[in-house]
């Protein structure tokens, strides 16, 4: 265990340093690439929380949450655009559908898997998300490639010293804090919140209690429904990277957060942030080097940055930074 934590304060203080020298040879460039990297950390944040939130009540990684992020833009949109309605009645039209639709997944689907093997929940959530993709590409196939435009994101940019971080990256990263401070407070403070983490230790100890699992299981995935709109909106509107109103687009952002799952521990909400932060920094700082350090490696390497530091992490803790490690007596 020892061992662990000086392998993992070894590699960073490693990337600390290459950070400060980074930063003094060229800090418009440096800190230009975090403010980027905050952003889109931010999102993988939110999705990853949405993984976490779910695996937590019921042990399943839930990949139907991507198709939940994907039906969230879109249906956000529609109602935007097709609609009329004002920005914000239809963000809030789409969390209440998408966390409905969300419940239903779980008490339709996702409940007759219980008592048998995980496997098969989570080919179930696989065959969901590439349910929700089709239908997507399908009903809103006019959406495709272009943005969610709101007056209250718009599409410049703030300045501060050398340093231009574009206005939807600045919302990204205060309504992404907004909502992991709501669910923490939610988590922490609240009864419902303590259910949830009654349920996550042991559900049969939870049920013996006189706790409603059922309702918490439903309760978890309706959170996952909410976190997954603001997710979508925020990509939607251009935040990084960049991807817009495209399927395929926000469904690999949506996937490539599963590294910060994994990499802040499967069980751990703190975990799913601070894993977040680091893969979106990391795929922003190479991609902002690449050409300059890294140009032999070759021009889409930087994609490959946030399962490299996955698997480094991995090597050293297989449970994740904050997940909690599983210890059985023989």
């Amino acid at each position: 265990m020892k061992r662990d934590n000086l392998v993992l304060a070894a590699i960073g203080v490693l990337l600390l340093a290459g950070c400060v020298f980074l930063a003094i040879d060229d800090p418009t460039t440096f800190f230009t690439q975090v403010a980027a990297g905050i952003a889109l950390g931010a999102v993988y944040s939110l999705v990853s929380l949405g993984f976490v939130v779910v695996y937590r009540a019921t042990g399943v990684v839930n990949f139907a949450q991507v198709g939940l992020v994907l039906f969230g833009a879109f249906f956000t949109q529609n109602v935007y655009v097709t609609w009329g309605w004002p920005f914000w009645p239809s963000v809030l039209a789409s969390i209440v559908v998408t966390g409905l639709l969300a419940v239903l997944i779980e008490r339709v689907a996702m409940r007759r898997m219980t008592g048998r093997p995980l496997f098969y929940a989570i080919l179930l959530s696989i065959a969901i998300f590439l349910v929700f993709f089709s239908l997507v590409t399908t009903i809103w196939i006019g959406f495709e490639g272009s943005t969610l435009h709101s007056p209250w994101f718009g599409g410049g940019t703030h300045t501060f010293g050398d340093v231009a971080v574009l206005d939807v990256d600045i919302a990204t990263i205060v309504a992404g804090a907004a909502v992991l401070l709501v669910f923490f407070g939610l988590f922490r403070f609240t009864k419902m919140g303590l259910a949830m983490r009654a349920t996550a230790i042991d559900q049969e100890a939870a049920l013996a209690q006189g706790i409603r699992v059922p309702r918490v299981i439903a309760a978890s995935w309706a959170i996952a429904g909410v976190v997954a709109v603001v997710t979508g909106v925020m990509l939607g509107s251009g935040a990084e990277p960049k991807v817009g109103l495209s399927a395929a687009g926000i469904s690999t952002v949506a996937l490539a957060a599963l590294p910060a799952m994994v990499l802040g521990g499967l069980d751990s909400p703190g975990g799913a942030v601070v894993g977040g932060l680091m893969i979106g920094l990391s795929y922003e700082l190479f991609l902002g080097y690449q050409d300059q350090y890294f140009s032999a490696l070759g021009v889409s390497f930087a994609n490959v940055m946030p399962y490299l530091v996955m698997i480094i992490v991995l090597m050293v803790r297989p449970w994740g930074l904050f997940g909690t490690r599983d210890v059985r007596r023989v």
